[in-house]
Order: C-alpha cells, then sequence, then structure tokens
C-alpha cells in the first residue's frame, strides 16, 4: 500500500481529486476490508469482505493501468504498486 502512496506523488497535480484519490482509497481499501471481516464471528461475514477486498484490488489494478497508460508512471512502478 505504501508503494502506492509513492507512486501516486508522482502523478499530475491536476489529478490530485480524481485518479489521484481513486487509486489510494482503493488501496486503502484493500487491507480495511480484510481487517473488518476479521472483526466479524462468522465466515460467511468475513467471506463477504474478502469477495469487497476482491473487488477493490480489481479497481486499483484498473486505475494503475489508466495511470500507466497516461504515462503517470513507469512500468516497474505500476508492477511494484
Amino acid at each position: 500500500m505504501t508503494d502506492v502512496y509513492r507512486a501516486t506523488d508522482s502523478f499530475p497535480k491536476r489529478e490530485v481529486y480524481s485518479l489521484t484519490d481513486q487509486v489510494r482509497r482503493a488501496a486503502v481499501s484493500v487491507p480495511g476490508n480484510i481487517e473488518e471481516g476479521q472483526a466479524h464471528f462468522s465466515k460467511a461475514e468475513f467471506s463477504h469482505f474478502l469477495r469487497h477486498s476482491a473487488g477493490s484490488l480489481a479497481e486499483l489494478e484498473t486505475q494503475l493501468l489508466i495511470a500507466h497508460r497516461l504515462e503517470y508512471t513507469g512500468h516497474d512502478q505500476t508492477k511494484a504498486a
């Protein structure tokens, strides 16, 4: 997650309230949903939160691909994030 924050630091300032914010929110959502799911007492609820986490991860991957295509990140930076 910290790699995502470092990668988005180099995004253009015009992206602060759009792509930068979306990427960071998706990145934080992944571990956040896992932790929230662990706090619940049933396996079904935990599975529910894991599915949300997987969705956030897919969203993050798409956003990083967009950032790469816009040349906001390099190939290695995109892979590391």
